[in-house]
C-alpha cells in the first residue's frame, strides 16, 4: 500500500509540474514574462523533491529488514540465495541444500 501511495504522490507532482510549465509556456507569458518564469523556476524544483518524497522509507516499510543480509554463505556457488540458511524447508522433503532429498 505504501508504494502505491508514494506513486501516485510523484504522478501528482509531476503533473503539477508539467502543468506549470505548460501554463507558463502558453498562457501567463502573454500578460507577464516575469510571472511565466517564476512559474518555471516553482516547475523545475518539483522533479527533484517529487523523486525525494517517491523514494522515502515509510515507518510501514520493512524491506531493510533482510534475514539474507545475515547469510555468511551466500555468494556461495549452489547456495540458495532465497533463503537463509537455517531457514524450513517449504514442504517436506524440500531442502534446497540437498536437491536429492537425501
Amino acid at each position: 500500500m505504501q508504494a502505491h501511495r508514494r506513486h501516485v504522490r510523484y504522478f501528482v507532482m509531476m503533473g503539477v509540474c508539467v502543468g506549470l510549465f505548460a501554463l507558463a509556456g502558453g498562457l501567463v507569458r502573454l500578460w507577464s514574462v516575469g510571472a511565466a518564469i517564476a512559474l518555471c523556476l516553482v516547475a523545475m524544483v518539483i522533479p527533484p523533491v517529487a523523486a525525494i518524497l517517491a523514494n522515502k522509507r515509510d515507518p510501514d516499510d520493512d524491506w531493510w529488514n533482510d534475514p539474507r543480509w545475515d547469510d555468511p554463505d551466500w555468494d556461495r556457488p549452489g547456495h540458495d540465495r532465497d533463503r537463509p540458511d537455517g531457514s524450513p524447508p517449504d514442504r517436506p522433503g524440500d531442502d534446497r541444500r540437498n536437491p536429492w532429498g537425501q
